[in-house]
């Protein structure tokens, strides 16, 4: 029966702690103006309130664009993969479960990878209707859902393998909060596929 509760406690301390260090918790908050963007756009997102606590702080540079906060959105992702990362390989070495940690540790540099050439893409798509706009679209869409994957495919291969259960823990936390993230960037991505 406890494990049935380990996901969502993880899921839970993962939408707590995600953008620890990013300014503008969701708490607080005022509803008007580019914040209230931000938080109108969150709501469609599977991650409503992890979305808020993350993207706040980009409201001002985002002014109401679709694009920008789709690119504000695979930014700070990108930004917490790199971190997940270095936490997943500072266990990879020293755990007695290494092929499991190792194998997320591959699949979470492969989600940098794709998250990293997502936030190029971006940089460079243009307005819609611009040479080439409906490629690099569809380009973010697979390397978003991509890394989406390898996230996923890491948190199967660490909550199945035989590891402390604080190790676990922590490496399931921080994998499932990024999951949030990428969930949440894939979203705005496939908004500014659906158009205007």
């Amino acid at each position: 029966m406890e494990l049935v509760h380990i996901p969502m406690i993880l899921s839970l301390a993962a939408a707590v702690s995600v953008c620890d260090g990013a300014a503008g918790a969701a708490t607080g908050i005022p509803g008007g103006g580019d914040v209230g963007f931000i938080r109108a756009s969150c709501s469609f997102t599977l991650y409503p309130r992890v979305c808020e606590r993350c993207l706040a702080r980009y409201a001002s540079a985002v002014k109401g664009s679709h694009c920008h906060l789709a690119g504000a959105a695979v930014n700070e992702t990108l930004r917490v993969a790199r971190s997940a990362s270095t936490l997943v390989g500072r266990y990879a070495v020293r755990s007695p479960a290494a092929g499991a940690i190792s194998d997320c540790l591959e699949t979470v540099g492969e989600s940098v990878d794709l998250l990293r050439q997502s936030a190029e893409e971006l940089r460079q798509m243009g307005r819609p209707g611009t040479p080439n706009y409906a490629w690099r679209l569809s380009n973010l869409q697979t390397w978003v859902s991509a890394a989406l994957t390898n996230e996923i495919t890491c948190l199967d291969g660490v909550t199945r393998a035989r590891v402390d259960p604080v190790v676990k823990a922590t490496i399931c936390g921080r994998i499932i909060g990024l999951k949030q993230m990428t969930s949440n960037a894939l979203a705005f991505i496939n908004h500014l596929a659906a158009g205007p």
